[in-house]
């Protein structure tokens, strides 16, 4: 049974795992998006991401926790100055992982770890998908200022000519 057994170790003893989920984690927020294996990945998204919680409260101990656990200065000023910025807003789900062709010389499941906030082409399909606004029932659509204009001429030629008529 697997109770008590959530962390997957990786192969690796403790110490090899933390020293290598550290470096990850420093390389995943210097470059915002690396490339590791499926399991890799799915370890540093849960080591990565109360780090970057942690640095939205800009502390001093927060940023002491961070370094204890990333060992750069220049990726904790970064995740600091930069990330908590951009992710303020945000409740959560800092990364995102996209599966990528195995490896060749193993075959092993490859993936994208990044930052989600930092992938400029899902970000302006929502952008876009924000302002297109669908609708689910029928009813009266909006018309713009040249369609209303032009009903009102066509009207004004039918009322002119029912006044021919007329006379």
């Amino acid at each position: 049974m697997r109770h008590g057994k959530k962390v997957n170790h990786l192969g690796r003893t403790d110490s090899h795992r933390k020293a290598m989920l550290a470096n990850m984690a420093t390389s995943l927020i210097l470059h915002k998006r690396i490339t590791t294996t499926l399991a890799k990945a799915k370890a540093l998204r849960t080591y990565v991401e109360p780090l970057i919680t942690k640095s939205k409260n800009d502390t001093t101990h927060s940023r002491r926790t961070v370094f204890a656990y990333l060992k750069d200065k220049d990726a904790v000023s970064i995740l600091f100055r930069e990330i908590s910025e951009k992710v303020a807003n945000r409740p959560g789900g800092y990364t995102r992982i996209i599966k990528m062709e195995n490896r060749l010389g193993d075959n092993a499941e490859m993936a994208f770890i990044e930052l989600v906030d930092y992938n400029e082409i899902y970000g302006k399909k929502a952008a876009a998908a924000d302002k297109k606004a669908t609708r689910r029932r029928g009813g009266a659509k909006k018309t713009t200022a040249a369609e209303t204009e032009a009903p009102a001429e066509v009207k004004a030629e039918v009322e002119g000519e029912e006044k021919v008529d007329g006379e």
